[in-house]
């Protein structure tokens, strides 16, 4: 899933509340109008809690 980048996440994780699970920040990333490749990657994620931005950002893009 080239095309994406951390900034590109963080933009559509804006204004997300941490601590925060997969549906918080699927349900954020729509609120944003992010692209759905984001909120794709979102959904593999698992059943996760996050307890900040870094911590999706690494989760996202560990497999690159």
């Amino acid at each position: 899933m080239a095309g994406v980048s951390p900034t590109d996440l963080q933009k559509a994780l804006s204004g997300a509340e941490y601590p925060a699970d997969t549906e918080q920040l699927k349900k954020v990333a729509r609120d944003n109008r992010a692209p759905r490749e984001i909120t794709e990657r979102i959904d593999h994620l698992g059943k996760k809690k996050f307890q900040n931005p870094a911590e999706v950002s690494k989760a996202v893009f560990e497999n690159e």
